[in-house]
């Protein structure tokens, strides 16, 4: 099967260079996998990706999770169309999973503000889960302005505008198999 990886990627009038590439990616996701699939032996977990940026990590990650599990998705708004984020939260879709006793696993694509992420937590918290964790392909530390606590991180990145992987431009680039960052 042919990935779509091209070295060079213009979207929307932007440029956008190779950052992490599908092998480095997939490498880190076999052992975040492992490592969730020791951690959560025994607990049937129940993964909630956040669409729609984290359905590519969420799916390569249930390949490497190798305990009884079950998944569900949400979707929030917080950017639109813009490279930064509105400042405002909206949900767009609602789990239909009870998780009242259940350990719950958010899975976001990145996280940057944190903003996102703590009103997922602290409305995820009000459901009174047995556990909560959260999991992140991507972390940006410097821009984070939220304390949200991250108990998995793909990689840790510098406060730039990356693409693909399931993140986007304005609804672009989610199927580009690598991660891209925005050539300024």
């Amino acid at each position: 099967m042919d990935l779509y990886q091209p070295e060079v990627v213009n979207i929307n009038g932007e440029t956008f260079r190779v950052y992490l590439t599908h092998e480095e990616i997939q490498q880190r996701i076999k052992q975040m996998g492992t490592q969730l699939s020791q951690e959560f032996k025994d607990k049937k977990p129940i993964f909630i990706g956040v669409l729609n940026g984290a359905y590519i990590f969420l799916a390569d990650l249930m390949r490497y999770v190798t305990i009884p599990c079950e998944v569900d998705f949400l979707k929030l708004s917080s950017y639109g169309d813009e490279k930064v984020s509105s400042g405002e939260v909206h949900d767009l879709k609602e789990i239909d999973a009870d998780i009242k006793g259940r350990h719950v696993i958010l899975v976001e694509d990145i996280i940057d503000t944190g903003l996102s992420m703590k009103y997922l937590v602290d409305k995820v918290k009000r459901k009174e889960p047995a556990s909560l964790s959260v999991v992140t392909m991507l972390h940006k530390p410097e821009a984070t302005q939220h304390n949200v606590q991250i108990d998995y991180t793909g990689f840790k990145i510098p406060n730039l505008f990356v693409l693909g992987y399931g993140l986007d431009f304005a609804q672009e680039g989610r199927n580009l198999a690598q991660i891209y960052l925005l050539d300024e």
